[in-house]
């Protein structure tokens, strides 16, 4: 049992420095947890650098023993954004890090939703850190594997806090993998006679050209995504400092446009898996460590399909399946060997039954919770 301990907001340098470290140490002992790197953390949480901040507000507490042993973290989220656009009061937590102690959980929750409660929110969803854009869902099935890139990875005892504190399930999400290197035959050829049928052509990223890319990805991903459950859109200043933080670790021939007739008509977006090189880091420092994690980044034989898009008037011409076929061979040829596509709403039955059918298979559960406040 933990003693007795106090929610203090974080109002100081060295609170962040709390708040931020203590899932270092909380994790030390967990082989699967992947530590991300501090300053990435600290960019993220920053009101001044991350341009989630022009729409929405934050509060950070951390619980601290008698002692002044932090045993719990959490985050407050009001996403002015996400209510406008659907048109509710639900306000997040994230970040969420906690001791395998009720007390200690019940009273973070408490915090966060009171400071929820007075900016007039009537739910509070979560963990997303900081939206459904960001790293979002609660580990609950496939504990025994590693998290990819921009994926969450709890205790399981994490759920039992979570549920134990009067939330309930408000969606799953499912994440997929494959360890082929070929999707099968029958798909291909009948995605490819449909693309010749429909004119439908696909070219790689061209990264001499980044940003002017990125902008041809911004109106394809809300429109692609717009009726999704969660879904909020992305501002351009926002995705062009995610854009502007992934560039480095962006494969080209592993970005895929398709097009039609000079119009761009769908995208995928899949990442080495990053994960496998900020392993070898355990401190999350920049230095030394920084020299481990890009000596391990040459190692990478893992991807993740982060993003898949077509709009909508397109969903039924193969351009997802062709898509799908292009990673596959452009990543084959450059020697990855296993993928994870995903997240996806655990209701989104059309994708799911294509991942399916692609030989794909669910091996990780994310969940999001809600509780009326």
């Amino acid at each position: 049992m933990t003693p007795t301990v106090v929610v203090r907001p974080v109002e100081t340098g060295a609170d962040l420095k709390q708040f931020i470290a203590f899932p270092y140490r909380l994790h030390r002992g967990d082989p699967l947890w992947v530590p991300p790197l501090r300053m990435d953390i600290r960019t993220m949480l920053s009101k001044e650098k991350n341009p989630f901040f022009q729409h929405a507000d934050a509060r950070y507490f951390v619980a601290v023993t008698a002692s002044g042993d932090v045993v719990g973290r959490i985050a407050a989220i009001h996403n002015h954004a996400h209510n406008e656009f659907q048109e509710d009061r639900v306000g997040f937590f994230g970040f969420f890090e906690c001791v395998d102690d009720q007390a200690v959980a019940h009273a973070l929750f408490e915090a966060a939703a009171a400071w929820l409660k007075e900016r007039g929110l009537d739910t509070m969803r979560g963990p997303a850190s900081f939206s459904t854009n960001d790293e979002c869902g609660l580990l609950v099935d496939g504990f025994d594997t590693p998290p990819t890139l921009l994926n969450p990875h709890n205790p399981p005892y994490y759920a039992a806090l979570v549920e134990r504190a009067g939330f309930t399930k408000s969606k799953d999400l499912h994440q997929y993998q494959t360890v082929s290197n070929q999707l099968p035959e029958r798909l291909v050829r009948g995605a490819k006679l449909v693309a010749e049928r429909k004119k439908i052509t696909l070219r790689s990223l061209d990264k001499k050209r980044f940003f002017e890319e990125v902008d041809q990805i911004k109106p394809l991903y809300h429109a692609g995504w717009e009726k999704n459950w969660g879904f909020v859109p992305m501002t351009d200043a926002e995705i062009d400092h995610l854009a502007k933080q992934l560039k480095p670790v962006v494969v080209p021939d592993l970005v895929v446009f398709a097009e039609r007739e000079g119009k761009t008509i769908g995208f995928a977006v899949a990442l080495p898996d990053f994960n496998v090189a900020l392993k070898t880091n355990p401190s999350g420092r920049l230095f030394p460590g920084i020299l481990k994690v890009l000596w391990a980044s040459r190692r990478i034989t893992r991807i993740r399909i982060m993003l898949l898009g077509v709009l909508p008037e397109y969903r039924n011409t193969g351009a997802d399946a062709l898509m799908y076929h292009w990673i596959w061979d452009k990543g084959y040829a450059l020697g990855y060997r296993w993928a994870e596509a995903g997240w996806l709403l655990e209701d989104n039955h059309p994708m799911a039954n294509g991942l399916l059918r692609m030989g794909f298979e669910v091996y990780k559960t994310l969940r999001m919770y809600d509780r009326p406040l």
